[in-house]
Formats: structure tokens, C-alpha cells, sequence
């Protein structure tokens, strides 16, 4: 079995054969960065703010191939990205790449992705307009405002936008929002959110399928 090389002797020997400057550049290249410390500055610099949002354009150009075009997902089971809280997700981001959202794509995706890009792509979505669809059945939607207003609106807010923490839930794909739902109501492990668990437990199929066909109409 091999043996390990102190840390302070490995530093040594590197140090022989790459220049100090290098050694900076690779100890800055994998430091942690504060990505939501960098969104809030961003957000008060118009310029570079303008210059994070046109490159998440061309990171998003990758995603749309699930999430659709400008965060808009064509498939009912892929939530909408479009006009997500931006530190929230950052937040889901940093979920996935811990393993403690359960996705092996997504996960492998995120990964990949620099700082920058991070910070592009959620600045670029959190502009975007959501599609807005009207209820396909409205007596339905109509059921599920009744439960939302006594529930839900406490974390989401009564327009289902949410804030830093909290999903924007309002216009998200209806199968995507019942999936979810189960999801946390049945303990899946999917998702991991102790709040959303106690929520949902009470809910029923038709509390579920009533509160997504509400949500998923809201603009």
C-alpha cells in the first residue's frame, strides 16, 4: 500500500518545479467562492450585471434543450426556470452539486459549470417572463386558490413570487408542480425540505391536483 506524503513535503516538491505565480493562479482557481456574496454585488453594478446577463445567455442556450428557450420548458415534467428568485437558484444549484437534491443528470451538469456561469445563468433567467397559461379547468383552479390562500401564500406570497429563499411557484408546469408536491407529501428523498414535508402531508391527490392547476395558472 502506498504511503502519503505530508502535506507540508508535497508543497516542496511542487514548488520545485512550478513558479510561485503558477501555484497562486491554481490555489485561486479551486478557492470557494461566494457566489451569493458576488450576486448581491452584481446587483448593484448595472454594467457588470448587464455583462453576467448576456453570458448566461449562452450557458442557457444549453438548458434550453430541457428547460426551454428563455427558461420556458416545453415539457411538463421540466419545471420553468423562467423568472426564478436568482438566489434561490443558486441555492438549488449548490444542492444538486452536495447530492442533497436527487438528480445524477442535473448533478453532472452543475458540476461542470464555472462561478461564472452559475452567476450567468441565474441572473439571465430571473429576467425572464414566464408563459402564462390559463387554467384548463377553472372550477378546479378555483379549488385550488381556496387552499393556496390558506396555506401556501404564507411562504410563497399571495402571487406565488416568492423571495431569496422561497421558489417562485407562480406559472411553473402543472405536472412538474404535482410531481413535486408527492414528492415532498410522501417522502421521497428527492427533496429535502423539512417545511415543505409538513405541509404536504396533509394534502390529498385532489388538495394537490386542485393547488397545481391554481399555481400553474397564476402569472
Amino acid at each position: 500500500m502506498a504511503k502519503r506524503i505530508p502535506v507540508a513535503l508535497a508543497t516542496v516538491l511542487i514548488s520545485m518545479f512550478v513558479s510561485l505565480p503558477a501555484l497562486a493562479q491554481i490555489a485561486a482557481a479551486h478557492a470557494p467562492v461566494d457566489l451569493s456574496a458576488r450576486l448581491m454585488q452584481l446587483q448593484i453594478s448595472p454594467r457588470q450585471l448587464d455583462a453576467m446577463y448576456k453570458a448566461g445567455s449562452k450557458v442557457a442556450a444549453v438548458c434550453a434543450n430541457c428547460h426551454g428557450e428563455g427558461g420556458n420548458s416545453t415539457k411538463p415534467d421540466i419545471p420553468n426556470l423562467a423568472g426564478q428568485n436568482p438566489s434561490y437558484l443558486l441555492e438549488q444549484m449548490r444542492q444538486f452539486s452536495a447530492g442533497e437534491r436527487k438528480n445524477e443528470f442535473m448533478e453532472g451538469m452543475i458540476k461542470a459549470l464555472s462561478p461564472n456561469d452559475k452567476l450567468g445563468m441565474v441572473v439571465f433567467y430571473s429576467k425572464q417572463e414566464v408563459s402564462h397559461k390559463p387554467p384548463a379547468n377553472a372550477a378546479l383552479a378555483s379549488q385550488g386558490q381556496a387552499y393556496f390562500s390558506k396555506t401556501c401564500f404564507q411562504c410563497h406570497g399571495s402571487e406565488g413570487r416568492g423571495n431569496e429563499k422561497v421558489a417562485r411557484i407562480a406559472g411553473q408546469q402543472l405536472n412538474y408542480l404535482n410531481l413535486t408536491l408527492k414528492r415532498y407529501r410522501d417522502g421521497s428523498h428527492v427533496r429535502n425540505n423539512p417545511l415543505m414535508a409538513a405541509t404536504t402531508r396533509p394534502m390529498t391527490d385532489a388538495d394537490i391536483t386542485a393547488v397545481a392547476a391554481y399555481v400553474s395558472s397564476m402569472k
